[in-house]
């Protein structure tokens, strides 16, 4: 059978631990709070209802993506494209080309950015092995000036952090709605974990400055993971109602 990511490839490593993608998570959390283009999700009024959990679902949809059959993440994409296209409809207004490549973007950067943090740096065949996956994903949904290697994307990325971010009353609200899903630690502790895999640009723009307190708590997790004790932690880290969410996030057995 042929998968849309070869079983051996180093992105299914790292879509399949919790803990990194829960670092992906959290980097897009705030990085897509900031995104000129995310009052198209407010539109729906799907996103400022429950954010975490559309979060989350778009996470877990990358991740299904990753782990399928050649022709089920094909269809999957086919099905995102169309969910876009209604919204647009709907609307009576496209959806920038440049607000897909960003969510695109976001994939290519916190992945990276959250192995390197957790686990080891990559090589630049092993990004570039990152960015061909979600290429691929960007060509099959049409978009339009995907950089055609991980080389040519990086400027390209700096000029979307650049020009494509603002802090904004949806930012503020977005981040109030975190808080209130999460509680006052949890939020505390999303904050802390997004310093140490947003960009500087980000940072600027939230304000974000000091020290994280997370990072001598990270070499004392992944000893914890040594001794099985992790996922206690996540237990006691994310409230009840995303539990079960997490942990499917671990490498999905059904495509394997």
């Amino acid at each position: 059978m042929q998968f849309f990511v070869e079983k051996h490839s180093i992105v299914r490593k790292i879509w399949g631990k919790s803990d990194t993608v829960l670092f992906i998570f959290a980097g897009a959390a705030a990085e897509f709070a900031l995104n000129k283009a995310v009052d198209w999700l407010y539109f729906t009024g799907k996103l400022p209802a429950d954010p975490v959990g559309r979060l989350f679902s778009t996470v877990q949809y990358a991740q299904t993506i990753v782990f399928a059959p050649l022709n089920q993440a094909e269809e999957a994409i086919s099905r995102m494209r169309n969910i876009h296209q209604a919204v647009e409809q709907s609307r009576g207004r496209s959806i920038p080309d440049w607000a897909y490549r960003d969510v695109l973007f976001m994939l290519v950067y916190y992945s990276i950015a959250s192995y390197e943090l957790l686990e080891k740096q990559l090589t630049p065949e092993e990004k570039e092995e990152v960015y061909n996956v979600f290429f691929r994903v960007g060509t099959l949904m049409g978009l339009q000036a995907l950089p055609p290697t991980y080389a040519e994307w990086l400027p390209v990325r700096n000029q979307h952090l650049l020009h494509n971010l603002q802090k904004s009353t949806y930012t503020a609200n977005l981040f109030m709605q975190y808080k209130k899903q999460l509680g006052a630690l949890r939020f505390k502790i999303l904050l802390e974990g997004q310093k140490l895999v947003v960009p500087n640009r980000v940072k600027e723009l939230l304000n974000v400055t000091g020290f994280s307190f997370l990072i001598p708590v990270v070499p004392l997790y992944k000893a914890s993971r040594l001794i099985k004790i992790d996922g206690l932690l996540k237990n006691l880290l994310l409230p009840p109602r995303y539990r079960n969410q997490v942990r499917r996030l671990d490498a999905p057995q059904r495509f394997h």
